[in-house]
């Protein structure tokens, strides 16, 4: 296909989108369900535009899911930044992407063993590329950010900004468990650096580069009037620089790049937790230093406050608003994609109970569990459980461990089983989204 084909669907197919966003949500679709089916008939099933074999072109395929996942990550930690990192409201969105996702990949696990045939590798492969749950596609669940959000909103997000980072040392135990990554002696190599290493320094890398590049921008723009502006330049050279500076660390770049956005967030929170002398404009600095006998450096005028406010709070939500686009378009190029991939998927009798029993049972025995001694109600705790979408995060980590080196029956299958559960999972959580979010309001109200 040429690129001016390819051109002219694209910008008709976002044309379409912007002049039927009301007639989709009354008729209880997404965008991304119509991506799907967009992609499928332009895939090798339909106009053959798009022929992408996951098993070919997995590198390729692999970065444009790599791309994706830091705009979303990046996104997500701007719109959950709003929560000071010690609040208790995020001991949920813990659970569920720690306590949560490693009883999911433990029962994926099981059931691939038992019910699929599959060896201990892969099927732990399968349970760690399913754990995790996606924020992009759950847009109509997302929380919009602030200092006070809706509990559930906020968890859900949270948890799908979490868990893709989470997910990869699991991801690379099967892997060593499959011969394709060393493990060391005693699996020391995999405690000490794939899970503890990267987690952790992941985080530091991301909250020290985001907390860092957002006050610079800010003291330049207050002092010099220097790097106004440009927020875009601001946002995509932020993610770039945490990512190669956690990768280049062998830090997790998924988690840095989360928390970084994280981090950039609070940055706009900074001037509200300044407390200065309500007559501090009225004191001299001299008369300060004589009746105190010490020079006074940190009294900041109600003035200055106001205009680091400001001026940090417009940078930051026009990072967000440009990010909250640019993800928007992330989302239609992976969702393409997964519809264009889906002809390479071969069903057969075992997915037809497999999905179902993954968001109908699997899902639901997770977040009961992962959810113990929280304070949720039980339409709280329904609407969690439901809302385990399948996203980018999925298709990212089936192409990096194809990419790695899984081949033959065992990447076959884990291809179709990926794909039919992201395509599944947009399709029945689309669907359910809006009546299930209003039930979800109606029965909050009652509560109150």
């Amino acid at each position: 296909m040429s690129i001016s084909i390819l051109s002219l669907a694209v910008g008709a197919l976002l044309i379409l989108m912007v002049l039927t966003d009301a007639l989709l949500a009354r008729l209880l679709l997404t965008g991304a369900m119509i991506y799907l089916c967009v992609g499928f008939a332009m895939g090798p099933a339909g106009l053959e535009w798009i022929a992408l074999d996951p098993m070919r072109h997995s590198s390729l395929l692999k970065g444009i899911a790599e791309s994706a996942m830091l705009i979303s990550l990046f996104t997500v930690g701007l719109k959950v930044g709003g929560v000071p990192l010690l609040d208790r409201r995020w001991m949920l969105p813990l659970r569920l992407a720690l306590i949560s996702m490693g009883v999911t990949i433990g029962l994926v696990t099981a059931v691939g063993v038992w019910g699929l045939g599959m060896s201990t590798g892969a099927a732990l492969l399968l349970g760690a590329i399913l754990a995790p749950t996606d924020p992009v596609l759950a847009s109509g669940v997302q929380t919009v950010g602030g200092t006070d959000p809706d509990r559930i909103r906020f968890s859900l997000t949270a948890e799908g900004g979490l868990n893709d980072g989470v997910a990869f040392p699991f991801v690379m135990l099967a892997l060593g468990l499959l011969g394709m990554h060393d493990l060391g002696e005693g699996m020391w190599h995999w405690w000490s650096v794939d899970l503890l290493w990267t987690s952790v320094a992941g985080l530091f890398i991301g909250v020290a580069l985001g907390k860092a590049i957002g006050r610079l921008v800010v003291w330049l723009r207050i002092r010099h009037q220097q790097a106004v502006g440009r927020d875009e330049f601001l946002s995509l050279g932020l993610i770039a620089l945490v990512y190669g500076a956690a990768e280049l660390c062998d830090a997790s770049g998924f988690l840095a790049v989360f928390a970084a956005g994280l981090a950039l967030q609070r940055v706009k929170q900074i001037p509200q937790r300044i407390q200065a002398p309500p007559d501090t404009m009225l004191i001299p600095q001299a008369a300060l230093t004589m009746a105190t006998g010490a020079q006074i450096s940190q009294v900041a005028p109600v003035a200055h406050v106001a205009e680091v406010a400001i001026t940090s709070a417009a940078m930051t939500d026009a990072v967000q608003e440009f990010n909250e686009q640019l993800e928007k378009l992330a989302e239609m190029a992976i969702v393409l994609l997964v519809g264009a991939m889906l002809p390479y998927a071969t069903p057969t009798m075992s997915v037809w109970w497999f999905i179902p029993l993954l968001f109908l049972v699997i899902r639901p025995i997770a977040v009961a569990i992962g959810t113990v001694g929280e304070k949720t109600a039980h339409h709280e705790r329904a609407t969690i459980a439901w809302f385990g979408i399948r996203g980018i995060g999925s298709v990212f980590y089936l192409l990096y461990a194809i990419d790695r080196g899984v081949v033959g029956a065992e990447a076959q299958q884990l291809i179709t089983m990926t794909l039919l559960t992201v395509a599944a999972s947009i399709v029945a959580h689309g669907v359910s989204m809006r009546p299930l979010m209003t039930w979800y309001k109606q029965r909050k109200t009652l509560a109150v």
